[in-house]
């Protein structure tokens, strides 16, 4: 199903609306004040760009608005983990990506339980799978880029969203299959990450696409 902005609403109102019809009274008037949304990324990250389309339009229509915090750091469980304290009032909800349901391996101490501390309502959105690199690396397939990280091991650098995040997952699912060695470099200190052919790795679920030179 294509997924255009009407779509986009129709699917984030039946996130915002389910959670709290449970726990809020029927003769109250919802939404009757602001309803914050945690992005559990930094600002410019995929999440925080799709919540911004579907959420401030949203906000118009609830007439009350619904207002982003990024609360980014170790894989999103910064922000899981205010979203887990909220009061289950209906004014807090979270925008995740596919890296919440791989905290408890990543992160087994993390202070929520990801299965009995939320409520996944509905998915709003997805994005592409691809692999960047710098062009004047003049790599053009994933073939190449494998053949330069195995002839210099750890010679590559790769870009994520954090640890345990959807795309060091996806990228160390490429990084395996392969067989080659990288080192990753969380958001933040990505700026600094220029290896010898620094790549990003962004979302590789085809990570089978590396042995048909797709890039």
């Amino acid at each position: 199903m294509k997924h255009t902005r009407r779509r986009h609403l129709q699917l984030i109102a039946a996130a915002a609306i389910t959670p709290a019809l449970p726990r809020v009274s029927c003769a109250q008037s919802w939404p009757a004040k602001p309803i914050r949304v945690i992005v559990p990324f930094s600002a410019g990250s995929t999440i925080d760009i799709v919540a911004r389309i579907v959420f401030e339009p949203l906000g118009r229509q609830l007439g009350q608005a619904l207002v982003i915090e990024n609360r980014g750091g170790a894989g999103g469980t910064v922000g899981a983990a205010a979203v887990a304290r909220a009061e289950p009032d209906g004014y807090t909800l979270m925008a995740h990506s596919s890296a919440h349901v791989t905290t408890p391996a990543i992160y087994p101490n993390a202070p929520y339980d990801t299965v009995e501390d939320f409520a996944a309502v509905a998915a709003f959105g997805s994005s592409p799978n691809v692999t960047v690199v710098a062009p004047e690396k003049g790599i053009k397939t994933l073939q190449q880029l494998v053949a330069a990280a195995k002839a210099k091991p750890g010679s590559i650098t790769f870009g994520t969203a954090g640890v345990g995040s959807a795309t060091h997952i996806s990228a160390e699912i490429l990084r395996f299959s392969a067989g080659f060695e990288a080192l990753q470099v969380p958001r933040g200190q990505a700026r600094g990450a220029r290896g010898e052919h620094a790549a990003t790795l962004v979302r590789a679920a085809r990570c089978a696409d590396h042995d048909r030179g797709r890039l």
